[in-house]
């Protein structure tokens, strides 16, 4: 991708999974890449998987404080931050019915008031400076309804809201856009699935499987690059033709 080399990038979630395969593309196209996640092994993990990382920061994106002290270390290691990937998300899957409170809360406070604090601290930053570009991982549950991830659905339509507001508001300086996966094969969608369950999903995607987290991070690769300058403001979808069809298709 063009103007990708030497671009410094922080991903948050980016110690395994979506956020994984997305540092290591980044490194691959030159950039200066640094992750934040809250999982500590997983990030002593990604350090051996990826030695080139300029930086890997122990903070949860639902504490406002954790955020601003991440971006800060990321921003001395790298000596600035121009593209930032707000990854980090988790989900629960439960029957509407059964989602207690504190589930509730949890999961809304990592996927959107956790995008909202790294959104805002990083556009603040951009704004300051030099501009850039901030990417957001919403998903295809902000766009169709999803049985058993309410919580998980609801939070995702309120990043691609977020992402269009935050398109208006910060243009020219800075453009956001989200991307918007279907079925990715990470671990956490792994752990959520039986094998048959597995299957059963495949059959209804068109293209018959999941997608690989590489997958994912090449897309995000082209909106932060050069190539991708007059992009901003839209979500993404990448599902493997899954929400081309309704409900006749499935």
């Amino acid at each position: 991708m063009r103007g990708l080399k030497g671009k410094r990038v922080l991903i948050t979630g980016g110690a395994s999974g979506i956020g994984a395969a997305t540092a290591a593309r980044f490194l691959e196209e030159g950039a200066v890449v640094s992750i934040l996640d809250r999982d500590r092994q997983a990030l002593l993990l990604a350090r051996k998987a990826l030695p080139n990382l300029a930086g890997a920061f122990d903070a949860d994106v639902s504490n406002l404080n954790q955020v601003q002290a991440a971006f800060a270390d990321a921003v001395s290691i790298m000596e600035g931050v121009e593209v930032v990937i707000n990854n980090a998300g988790i989900s629960i899957r439960h029957k509407f019915l059964d989602i207690t409170p504190e589930e509730w809360s949890r999961v809304v406070a990592v996927n959107l008031t956790g995008v909202f604090y790294v959104a805002q601290t990083a556009a603040r930053y951009l704004w300051e400076h030099e501009g850039g570009v901030i990417l957001q991982t919403a998903s295809t549950n902000g766009i169709m309804g999803y049985p058993y991830y309410a919580d998980y659905n609801a939070t995702k339509a309120g990043v691609i809201e977020l992402t269009r507001s935050m398109a208006l508001e910060l243009a020219p300086k800075v453009r956001v856009s989200a991307v918007a996966p279907g079925y990715v094969l990470t671990p956490m969608q792994r752990a959520e699935y039986t094998d048959a369950m597995l299957e059963e999903v495949n059959r209804k995607i068109p293209l018959r499987r999941h997608a690989q987290p590489e997958e994912i991070a090449a897309l995000f690769a082209f909106l932060a690059s050069e190539d991708a300058a007059y992009t901003t403001g839209q979500v993404y979808t990448i599902d493997g033709g899954e929400s081309a069809g309704g409900l006749a298709s499935r």
